[in-house]
């Protein structure tokens, strides 16, 4: 009975250990991936892709991570204007900063598009590369989501971790790109 007990867990273990998208259902959307995916590795193919011609993309829009109540791009740097702040007292007058120091992000972010680039300019411009990149370590470490308290690291979607994986298991770059809607554009 144990041998049978034991069988039965081996080939459950295995079962998982092939399924490359443990974590989707099996359906329609799982099954595209997999022949896609097929299809453009396999060599003699006729929809073979080369490896170094695989580029899988992604929007930034909630695919990979929460994006509410904003894109965590934006909340970094909205906690940016406040470290840079002691350093940019007109800031203190000057919209869209004065109501974002005020704590008002709705007021601060009310000029749209415009107020979110010139917030974005203002806080990654000025750096290196490496700089800011240890800026955005540093920051990422201790930030919180602002409604579930839990760490932006934490706030990812398991089945697309798999689906990276399983990309780039099968030679494909994965991008992620954000794209910029307008009203009536």
């Amino acid at each position: 009975m144990l041998g049978i007990i034991a069988l039965f867990f081996a080939g459950l273990a295995t079962a998982q250990a092939a399924d490359t998208l443990p974590s989707w259902n099996d359906g329609k959307a799982k099954q595209s991936i997999i022949d896609f995916v097929m299809k453009v590795t396999r060599q003699g193919s006729p929809d073979f892709v080369s490896p170094e011609e695989r580029i899988a993309t992604f929007d930034n829009d909630g695919t990979l991570w929460a994006e509410h109540p904003m894109y965590f791009q934006l909340l970094f740097a909205l906690d940016r204007v406040k470290a840079l702040a002691p350093q940019h007292p007109e800031w203190k007058e000057e919209e869209s900063f004065a109501s974002l120091l005020k704590g008002d992000v709705k007021g601060a972010l009310a000029g749209s598009h415009h107020a979110i680039l010139e917030i974005v300019m203002a806080t990654h411009a000025g750096n290196t590369t490496e700089e800011f990149e240890t800026i955005v370590t540093d920051w990422i470490a201790t930030a919180r989501h602002p409604v579930t308290r839990q760490p932006y690291t934490s706030m990812i979607y398991q089945p697309m971790l798999e689906l990276l994986a399983y990309l780039r298991a099968n030679d494909f770059k994965n991008q992620t790109f954000i794209r910029h809607e307008r009203h009536g554009v």
